[in-house]
């Protein structure tokens, strides 16, 4: 995960605007890449790091705990909102609506999300085996244009693209999927564990997906920029 969020914000990075930002909120900073990075591009601007966990934001080096569908600032309070992987865990209008809120007038809005063609390759090998959802279905890219657009939003991109990691089995894809906090989160969650049978067919189907360099776990990255009005 640290590796697919490090990807990530380089991509959202190169949607930035050039003007430095006397004030940048960090909305699910996590563990405090983006505002490291974001610090090192602009050493003089203001960073406030807010996330859900408090180990989180001991590892960022601080901020405030709180969830970003209920942000505790002041309306108008930041020139840059830059979110990094975490609307996808979140209410997308809610979330919008905040960032929004906390956006000054010509404010710029830079987030990610996962669209609905990450962990394909997992997805259809959990396919059928039984009437529960074994992971999580991401929302598609129109949803976030739609947010934008209901949070009065204004010159409302989106990117897609798609990043591939590799693994050598299909327990380090599993793997990969709790690190991304994918499994098991949403749809009704099975009550026991799968039999043998069962993982003999997940894993025979996923190895029909290898490659020559071994089984891809796909990740579809949408990214979102925006501008509150000026008035």
């Amino acid at each position: 995960m640290a590796e697919l969020q490090r990807r990530v914000a380089d991509l959202l990075f190169a949607t930035l605007p050039a003007k430095t930002p006397s004030h940048i909120i960090d909305a699910g900073a996590g563990t405090g890449h983006g505002s490291r990075a974001l610090q090192q591009r602009w050493p003089t601007t203001a960073i406030l790091a807010i996330d859900f966990a408090h180990a989180m934001l001991r590892v960022a080096g601080g901020g405030v705990c709180a969830d970003i569908e209920h942000l505790p600032l002041a309306d108008t309070c930041t020139d840059l909102y830059w979110s990094n992987l975490a609307f996808q865990w979140c209410n997308a209008a809610a979330a919008m609506a905040e960032a929004s809120r906390v956006l000054k007038p010509a404010g710029f809005l830079a987030i990610s999300t996962l669209g609905p063609g990450t962990l394909e390759e997992l997805r259809q090998a959990f396919s059928g085996l039984d009437g529960f959802q074994h992971v999580l279905d991401f929302a598609p890219a129109n949803r976030l244009e739609v947010a934008c657009a209901a949070a009065n939003l204004e010159d409302i991109r989106i990117f897609a693209q798609t990043i591939q990691f590799h693994h050598p089995d299909l327990r380090a894809s599993l793997q990969a999927l709790k690190a991304l906090g994918a499994s098991h989160v949403g749809g009704p969650r099975r009550p026991g564990l799968l039999g043998r049978k069962a993982w003999q067919t997940i894993e025979a189907r996923h190895e029909a997906n290898r490659t020559a360099a071994g089984l891809p776990t796909t990740y579809e990255v949408i990214l979102c920029t925006a501008r509150k009005p000026t008035f």
